[in-house]
């Protein structure tokens, strides 16, 4: 019979930025005067083990190191050992999400991009509880989780926040259960302003699509101020000459808005529309249904590269580059706002760290100098 009194289970992780390896077992103080023999041996109490340094052929340097008297295995084959030692051993448990908490946010509208990315989020978080019925999590292994999030899966602090509404939708929304805010402590929100291009830039990444098609899709983005989820969901009815705008349906928010009609814009539609006579969508594919958001951004990143800017630009660069644009030719922040359909005005005001406006007239001391 197997036992499982002098193996160590060793699972490699990322902690605070560096590759280590968890020593995984039950507490045994002489096992764990041995184990801190291994150089660089440290306690993590957010992991609850001891880890080590990660380096090629660990295995067999600790298991040498230890004169066979400890078998160090990886985790997964530890695992099958204690399952063939146990007499009551179960299954696995594969963990799925929930029915009701899909249920929930169809009830309330959310979009598909919100429901999926919820989903997601919550079904890697009822995996780290895979031991915990769904309803049987405590919020101290919600915070267990987060600082797992954070120190060992070194996630953006947007993607926390968003761990952290789907674990909270999924407590008050499915089980009814109020959560203590120090178990959803929210990050720090970072405070990064967005890549902007100059007009000059812009008009010269425009330059380098000859595809009509692609050219008004690109043209849309920029002229209007849209999402790339906004551009591709367009119909053709949407576009009104006659009032010089665009009406932008169920956008972020599920709120309808309008925006700006480029004349350029306008001429180039007219011609792409006599020559593709789309159908249901403004932009389609090959095959019909709507234009991939695949095809969009490779359009955009072959045109930049091309016009040899070397920044880092997005569809939604050319988002925030409209926003700025009017911002620097004097339009009033509140139309911006409008425009973009932001729910707050502290959202749309990130533009005015973004604008160079004025910085002409301002001199560096250093330029005075005498050197």
């Amino acid at each position: 019979m197997v036992t499982m009194a002098n193996i160590i289970r060793v699972e490699k992780t990322v902690h605070r930025n560096q590759h280590r390896l968890k020593l995984l077992f039950d507490r045994d103080d002489q096992l764990i005067r041995q184990v801190r023999r291994i150089g660089d041996c440290r306690w993590s109490a957010t992991m609850g083990c001891w880890h080590i340094p990660y380096y090629a052929n660990h295995l067999e340097f600790l298991n040498r190191k230890f004169d066979g008297q400890i078998r160090f295995l990886p985790r997964s084959e530890a695992m099958e050992k204690e399952v063939l030692t146990s007499d009551k051993a179960e299954p696995s448990r594969k963990v799925q999400v929930p029915p009701a908490f899909v249920e929930q946010m169809k009830m309330r509208r959310y979009s598909q991009n919100t429901i999926k990315a919820y989903t997601s989020a919550l079904s890697r978080f009822l995996e780290f509880n895979a031991d915990w019925e769904p309803e049987e999590i405590e919020p101290d292994r919600i915070r267990a989780y987060i600082l797992h999030l954070v120190e060992e899966t070194d996630v953006s602090a947007s993607y926390q926040n968003q761990a952290i509404n789907a674990i909270k939708f999924y407590f008050e929304s499915v089980l009814g259960r109020s959560l203590d805010p120090i178990a959803i402590q929210r990050p720090r929100k970072a405070k990064k302003l967005p890549t902007v291009l100059s007009e000059e830039e812009v008009a010269s990444i425009f330059k380098q699509i000859e595809n009509i098609k692609h050219k008004c899709a690109i043209y849309l983005i920029y002229s209007a101020g849209l999402r790339r989820s906004e551009v591709l969901n367009l119909k053709p009815t949407d576009i009104d000459s006659k009032r010089n705008c665009i009406v932008i349906r169920d956008a972020k928010g599920n709120k309808d808005r309008i925006t700006l009609l480029s004349q350029k814009a306008l001429l180039l539609l007219r011609e792409y529309y006599k020559q593709y006579r789309p159908r249901e969508w403004l932009f389609e594919g090959v095959n019909g249904g709507k234009y991939s958001t695949t095809s969009l951004r490779k359009i955009l990143q072959r045109a930049v590269a091309k016009a040899g800017i070397k920044k880092e630009v997005t569809l939604h660069t050319l988002r925030h580059s409209f926003a700025t644009h009017l911002l620097e030719r004097g339009t009033d922040l509140r139309y911006i706002q409008e425009l973009l359909g932001h729910s707050s005005s502290k959202t749309t005001e990130i533009y005015t760290h973004i604008t160079s406006k004025g910085f002409e007239n301002l001199k560096s001391p250093l330029d005075d100098m005498d050197l």
